[in-house]
């Protein structure tokens, strides 16, 4: 294991998780069920195979489009949505 990258996907993901809608939705669910194991494990469940496609598509991706066109993609789909946000279309 390559421990190296392990850390520094780690420590991404998680803070770029800290905070966002995902935290919001686990905090109401726990509230409004009562249920936080449940719920833990939904989140959990759902994570796990959310990472588990995009892993695999990036992967593939990578044999196809060179990794540095999938970053300019996605940070020019994030500047786009944020302007359809800032500006109330979606």
């Amino acid at each position: 294991m390559d421990w190296k990258v392990f850390l520094a996907t780690f420590g991404v993901v998680f803070f770029a998780e800290l905070a966002d809608k995902t935290q919001l939705v686990g905090i109401g669910m726990a509230a409004k069920t009562g249920k936080p194991l449940s719920v833990w494990l939904g989140s959990v469940s759902a994570y796990i195979i959310v990472t588990v496609v995009s892993v695999f598509l990036g992967a593939i991706m990578a044999k196809f489009i060179r990794p540095e066109l999938i970053r300019y993609i996605g940070a020019s789909m994030f500047i786009i949505i944020g302007f359809l946000m800032l500006f109330k279309v979606i």
